[in-house]
């Protein structure tokens, strides 16, 4: 089958590689839809934290945000998954530690992670093996390019769950990516009032458009709203730091972005304003809420995906070229069977 592989920095092609063969108690999915996201850029530019730590290394194949159908099983899978559509937990723990065992597998010291971590082989391919126990049903109301965007979808339903938010309650979201603007959506959906800082005139106008009218830069926000919840959603290493001194006392600051260098907080304002930090990794909590907010069409993120391109188009996408005709969206979508 076809896969796209990276090599090395700045290098990545499509090439022919086995079709996966279900082990026990995994599935094959016939891939329909894959995004494209910022860790996925990390690995080509080889600055992802995983290559220099050892938890990853080339040749790698990535792709964590997918959705298709269920084309074979192994063995001790209910057979009804065939012919399913489906997506995923990125996050396969080894099912047996204390962290698995209570519900927290995206957190194994030994876990893969698909596209990501040791060795997993990731979606930007013809067909993906996908342990049974990972999977998430897709109903008929969610399509190929909302079930694309259930992996993000989920990290931002955490973010939002970590702000703990009331309807009526102003929250500021900083980064207006494909994360942050999916943060806003939930938010959105939750009753909060949302309010936008990103950096780009385009991510601006784009938020704007999305019905955002809040969405400004740092110096343009409204210095006379108090923020009782701040989600960081940017790779800005400074974030942090200022989400801090922005929040009000007492308040929540949730971080989902990560930098690609250490970021700087001066510990004594957590606990002198008695905030409350919470990180997020991975959605792996957040999948089957984020399906139905999806298909109850109370959030709909499809005004996200710019294009979709064929998995000979993936380097050019990595390397910071927009496909020709791509919408104002952050997200480009992939489908391995163009």
């Amino acid at each position: 089958m076809r896969a796209f592989v990276i090599t090395g920095p700045g290098f990545g092609e499509v090439i022919d590689v086995p079709a996966p063969t279900p082990e026990p108690g995994q599935v094959v999915v016939e891939v329909e839809r894959v995004g494209v996201c910022g860790t996925d850029s990390e690995f080509f530019s080889g600055a992802m934290t995983y290559l220099d730590s050892g938890d990853a290394e080339y040749p790698i194949r990535i792709g964590h945000e997918w959705c298709g159908v269920v084309v074979d099983v192994g063995d001790g899978v209910d057979a009804t998954w065939r012919g399913r559509r489906v997506t995923g937990d990125t996050m396969l723990g080894c099912g047996t530690c204390r962290r698995c065992r209570t519900g927290r597998q995206h957190l194994c010291a030994d876990r893969f992670e698909i596209g990501i971590r040791h060795g997993w082989p990731g979606a930007l391919a013809e067909r993906l093996p996908v342990p049974a126990s990972a999977l998430v049903r897709l109903p008929d109301a969610v399509d190929s390019t909302l079930g694309a965007l259930v992996e993000p979808g989920a990290n931002s339903v955490r973010a939002v769950r970590g702000a703990d938010l009331r309807p009526g309650s102003p929250v500021l979201i900083i980064g207006a990516g494909t994360i942050g603007l999916l943060c806003a959506k939930i938010a959105e959906a939750r009753g909060a009032e949302v309010h936008l800082i990103g950096r780009s005139a385009r991510s601006l106008e784009f938020a704007r458009a999305l019905g955002f009218g809040r969405a400004t830069t740092l110096g343009g926000r409204d210095t006379s709203v108090a923020f009782d919840a701040i989600i960081d959603a940017s790779n800005d290493p400074n974030s942090p730091a200022l989400a801090l001194d922005l929040l009000e006392p007492g308040g929540r600051l949730v971080l989902i972005g990560i930098s690609g260098v250490p970021s700087l907080v001066d510990t004594r304002a957590i606990a002198i304003s008695d905030a409350t930090v919470v990180g997020v990794l991975s959605g792996s909590t957040g999948l089957e809420e984020t399906v139905e907010l999806y298909a109850t069409g109370a959030v709909d993120p499809r005004p996200l995906v710019a294009a979709t391109v064929r998995l000979e188009d993936v380097a050019g996408v990595l390397a910071g070229h927009r496909p020709e005709g791509a919408g104002a969206g952050p997200k480009i979508h992939v489908d391995p069977r163009l």
